[in-house]
């Protein structure tokens, strides 16, 4: 430890987000991590921010006037959470804590180039991402620098947008620390998102790799259109190379520039197909360490990849706990019963205890795993009949997987001849739809 203000990423773990907000504490977790190459680096805690904080008495008052803004007073909140972004910069960084700063500098290189990032204690959480809501800084150079950039970050922590994120979900401003990651700069080929689950259907099965040359930061502002990459069981199943025609290179003074792609790498993809594999392959293993699926920012330097933040995604709905790697089909047992709602807690225990077969909770949903059900054909044709008298939007949901054919093995009648194959599935009835299960 290098003093309470400021600890090396070595020492952070994912346990210490109070201590080093989100992004800290998953990056302390993912350089603890055997084979994985993190860049470099050190966080300033939150005891920093709140010891800042103390520095302006007069921002209690300003936090108090904040919360009771309704969050669509857009002009209230752009006044009020820009004068308390000024007031923080202005206060000088105590000696103290930019003592500690300036030696985890000297430790890391002092005239090294770093990215100077916002994580906040109510950010990259499972219910709640914060994504571009507070501020990063890209190529910062030179000690004095990073103590303006740090100072910065910590008042990114009231710009409009992550005022207004908050308040909508509920979040106290006055409960919320911001910590300051200070990392060693990597300067890609290319960089990207990696989706451990289709952040759009849902699959966890299928994983999503969006490439861009140089920065990530072209894709993150929206300059140019990623190629998109998707992998399952270790395989390119399909691909979408665009039309690169801009990058973000860092400047050998710091910060960073928009320049043009030469013609001829415009229409080349960022990635080979093998890379996308090998990448998904990485994420893998950062989902299972983290126990749930991962947006990771990622970038390639010489056939390497780094990673540089790791996050939930928080757009999934969950999906019951099963204890084994087999595919499941859940019916929601509420959409059966037109109740459409989240039930509470005694609610989701009476069905429970008194329901004749077992009920699995997901956000606070109770599902029936009909897996089984379905890969009999006998009781495969009972299912469906029963479910599409009932909500024939589930029962086109549940042929549709049945289309796949691949998702759940059919297994033989019982009383039918060994050796006898049954059919896939019954006839139709009607057509069937072509939407995706929900």
């Amino acid at each position: 430890m290098t003093g309470q203000y400021v600890l090396d990423l070595q020492e952070i773990d994912e346990t210490q987000v109070a201590v080093a907000g989100g992004k800290g504490a998953h990056l302390g977790g993912l350089s603890r991590m055997e084979g994985l190459r993190v860049p470099g680096g050190f966080c300033v805690t939150t005891g920093a921010f709140r010891r800042i904080m103390a520095e302006a008495p007069s921002i209690a008052d300003e936090l108090d006037r904040l919360s009771r803004l309704n969050p669509d007073d857009r002009e209230a909140i752009r006044t009020l959470s820009a004068r308390i972004r000024r007031t923080i910069e202005g206060i000088a960084v105590p000696g103290d804590i930019s003592a500690s700063i300036l030696r985890a500098l000297a430790r890391h290189g002092e005239r090294a180039a770093y990215a100077v990032r916002s994580s906040a204690t109510a950010e990259d959480l499972p219910t709640a991402s914060f994504a571009g809501q507070q501020d990063t800084y890209l190529n910062v150079v030179g000690p004095t620098a990073i103590l303006q950039h740090v100072s910065r970050c910590w008042a990114s922590l009231f710009t409009e947008r992550a005022v207004t994120y908050r308040q909508r979900n509920g979040i106290d401003h006055r409960t919320v620390h911001m910590a300051v990651v200070v990392q060693q700069m990597v300067f890609p080929h290319a960089a990207g998102i990696l989706f451990t689950a289709d952040p759009v259907t849902g699959n966890r099965q299928v994983a999503t790799v969006d490439a861009g040359f140089g920065l990530g930061e072209a894709m993150v502002s929206g300059l140019v259109t990623p190629d998109v990459f998707t992998v399952r069981h270790g395989e390119v199943v399909a691909k979408a190379i665009s039309v690169k025609q801009r990058e973000v290179h860092a400047l050998p003074a710091g910060g960073t520039q928009e320049v043009a792609i030469d013609s001829r790498r415009q229409e080349r993809p960022a990635l080979t197909d093998a890379q996308a594999v090998r990448l998904v392959r990485l994420g893998r293993r950062i989902e299972a360490h983290f126990g749930r699926p991962q947006d990771i920012e990622w970038c390639l330097v010489d056939d390497d990849f780094q990673i540089v933040q790791s996050r939930p995604i928080t757009t999934l709905f969950p999906i019951p706990e099963t204890g084994d790697q087999e595919n499941h089909v859940y019916v929601s047992v509420g959409h059966q019963q037109m109740m459409t709602d989240a039930m509470k807690p005694l609610g989701l225990s009476m069905w429970q205890l008194t329901a004749m077969a077992p009920m699995h909770e997901a956000g606070g949903r109770l599902f029936v795993d009909v897996t089984r059900r379905l890969a009999s054909p006998a009781s495969r044709a009972a299912l469906l009949d029963v479910v599409g008298r009932g909500d024939p939007l589930v029962r086109d949901a549940l042929e549709t997987v049945l289309d796949r054919g691949d998702f759940i093995p059919s297994l033989p009648d019982a009383g039918r001849p060994a050796g006898h194959r049954p059919a896939a599935r019954p006839p139709r009835s009607r057509p069937t739809r072509l939407s995706s299960p929900s």
